[in-house]
């Protein structure tokens, strides 16, 4: 299970605690709340501790990214904390397009011209879009976060997908990584992710799939990754020697060709995200995504990106996760919209926004708890506040939104962080 994170008087970070610990140190009145994302509390009377070595694991996604931590304790590792962090790299692509699109209209319009000026902006070495540095800030914003919290001592990293020197040349001789066990799931990997794990001919899911040459060897096609694609038992006899295009599935040779997207976000900001956690001063292990998955194998763990992250590395081989482990899941919702003007479908101003976010000590999107007392809504309700500068509040629950309670019966839980919080599932059955 989650462990819960613990802070000493002074605020400095200690081990971690089991929640059975935390309950009876908070039932005693010897610690309080700090945080409830993720949970942790502050003691009142207790400085410093024995630490021992902690480990933060990331496995980077284009729009998913699995964070683990994992603690080395006397009996080897544990997962002691993990967290599935969603991106908001589309919605922040299509906000930039939409205004773009906007700007551009007001231009084309019979109005006062103004010429389009697109060699005003000198871009910096190493830049990359909005949308992709919104994984790299987000991933730097929670390992910030969970040293505050934990006494970290080491970082590791997936740095790449798929090892594409071994994919491209398998035959090359003289590094033995590359013809030894770990080069067949460095490609299997990469077929997985390009035909979406099923098979190319059929379409058939969750069965066991081949690697299939498109073009046979007998027949002089190589080796090359190009020229691989997945295919279930049935269809590999029934294709035998034959093309992809004599098959009856000239679209097979096509899609080969065409490059991952998403794999290519990843691409483009994997070194730039290696940079920035360089800047923590902490050790970092590097792993491939071929590493991940044979470490995620051999120790049977299902399919899930905070389970990869456990085993990100060579240091994931025997990590033990508890059965009834659940993750934190974390969606990246943004701080609010800086544009202060509203604008109608044609680009122009329709309306001004507020100058002030924070009424009677509450802003859109914190987490609290209402207690109406009397009245037609009558209850306790725990959610997300919607507020109005009258003080007039809203409550968004699970199941429903509570409009027009006054702010006098708010109590607030957690400030709103730019992310939404939700217990996830995954833990891994036979643990």
């Amino acid at each position: 299970m989650q462990r819960v994170f613990v802070l000493d008087k002074n605020k400095e970070p200690l081990m971690p605690c089991n929640p059975a610990r935390a309950r009876q140190l908070l039932k005693s009145g010897k610690a309080a709340v700090y945080r409830c994302y993720p949970f942790t509390i502050t003691l009142k009377d207790r400085e410093g501790d024995d630490m021992q070595p902690i480990q933060v694991k990331i496995d980077p996604g284009s729009k998913t990214t699995g964070i683990a931590v994992v603690a080395e304790f006397k009996r080897g590792l544990y997962c002691v904390w993990a967290g599935e962090l969603t991106h908001r790299g589309q919605s922040i692509r299509d906000g930039l397009l939409s205004r773009r699109q906007l700007r551009r209209g007001r231009r084309n319009r019979k109005l006062r011209y103004h010429q389009a000026r697109f060699d005003n902006h000198n871009r910096p070495d190493g830049w990359l879009a909005p949308s992709l540095m919104s994984r790299v800030y987000n991933i730097q914003t929670w390992v910030k976060r969970l040293m505050r919290y934990m006494p970290v001592t080491h970082l590791a990293l997936e740095l790449v997908k798929f090892d594409t020197q071994a994919m491209v040349k398998p035959e090359i001789s003289g590094v033995d990584y590359q013809q030894g066990e770990l080069w067949g799931y460095e490609v299997r990997e990469y077929l997985l992710e390009k035909f979406g794990r099923k098979c190319v001919y059929c379409g058939i899911k969750d069965v066991p799939l081949e690697i299939e040459h498109i073009v046979s060897k007998s027949r002089g096609g190589s080796n090359r990754v190009s020229n691989l694609t997945l295919a279930c038992h049935s269809c590999n006899q029934k294709k035998g020697n034959q093309t992809a295009d004599e098959f009856g599935h000239p679209h097979v040779q096509k899609l080969a060709k065409t490059p991952l997207k998403d794999a290519s976000a990843i691409n483009a900001t994997r070194w730039k995200l290696h940079q920035t956690l360089q800047n923590f001063c902490l050790p970092i292990e590097l792993g491939t995504g071929g590493r991940t998955k044979y470490n995620r194998a051999i120790q049977n763990y299902p399919k899930t990106h905070w389970l990869d992250a456990v085993c990100v590395g060579e240091s994931g081989q025997a990590v033990f996760v508890s059965p009834n482990h659940q993750p934190l899941i974390i969606k990246a919702v943004g701080r609010g919209n800086r544009q202060m003007t509203k604008s109608d479908k044609y680009g122009f101003p329709r309306a001004t926004r507020q100058r002030k976010k924070v009424y009677f000590g509450f802003q859109t999107g914190d987490m609290a708890q209402v207690m109406v007392t009397s009245g037609k809504k009558i209850g306790i309700y725990v959610g997300k506040v919607a507020v109005r500068a009258s003080g007039s509040f809203n409550i968004t629950t699970t199941t429903d939104t509570i409009q027009g309670i006054n702010h006098r019966f708010f109590k607030s839980i957690h400030k709103s962080d730019g992310y939404n919080y939700m217990k996830g599932e995954g833990a891994p059955p036979h643990a």
